[in-house]
């Protein structure tokens, strides 16, 4: 389904990110957005960095996800090989060093980005290559996230560690298991009142 470019009519700060991106390597799910006070347009040029075609690396991002201005997914072009003897990326200057090597050789390459679904990512996070985030995840203001994040994760910090759980593990089972987000449009409308309210009465409400 095709969604209007702008969310609200009178907001040309927050679009819907996957009506703003072309490159295929960036997949979004419907209805995920990103606010910049700038150019939320922009998202693809100044927001995923070193995302070269070459890698055929992709940043995967699920549906309802939030994301602040400035987050930043920062992908396997960016890493210089750690276990080379230098850190200098010869490969990447065959004109200069007449050579032949295969470019993607300068930097280790760790794997897709992938967000999940209801994912709040804050201001100026850093997102490294070969991260996972969990559905309903919050990822703090100016986080550097360098490890996968379970669903329902709080992180924060430079790297990011773990404050909390925002649920119990019953509870947690219980949203990973109910996947509001594949709901159709209708039923999503109906249970508005549910989704934003507490746990205990969206359980209770399922169990009656």
């Amino acid at each position: 389904m095709k969604l209007p470019l702008f969310p609200r009519s009178n907001d040309k700060n927050t679009c819907n990110l996957r009506e703003a991106v072309a490159d295929p390597n960036i997949i979004v799910g419907e209805y995920s957005y990103y606010h910049d006070f700038e150019d939320p347009l922009k998202f693809q040029e100044k927001n995923v960095l070193y995302h070269y075609p070459v890698n055929n690396d992709k940043l995967i991002i699920g549906k309802f996800c939030s994301i602040a201005h400035g987050a930043k997914f920062l992908f396997n072009g960016g890493n210089h090989k750690a276990d080379s003897c230098v850190n200098y990326p010869f490969a990447i200057f065959g004109e200069l060093w007449e050579h032949e090597l295969n470019i993607t050789s300068s930097w280790d390459n760790k794997g897709d980005i992938v967000i999940g679904n209801d994912v709040w990512i804050g201001f100026e996070a850093l997102v490294m290559a070969g991260v996972t985030i969990g559905n309903g995840a919050r990822i703090g203001s100016r986080a550097i996230v360098t490890r996968d994040v379970p669903p329902y994760a709080i992180v924060t910090g430079a790297p990011a560690k773990l404050i909390r759980k925002r649920f119990s593990d019953e509870d947690v089972a219980l949203l990973e298991e109910l996947q509001w987000w594949d709901w159709p449009e209708s039923r999503i409308k109906k249970e508005l009142g549910l989704l934003m309210g507490d746990i205990a009465t969206l359980r209770q409400s399922l169990a009656d």
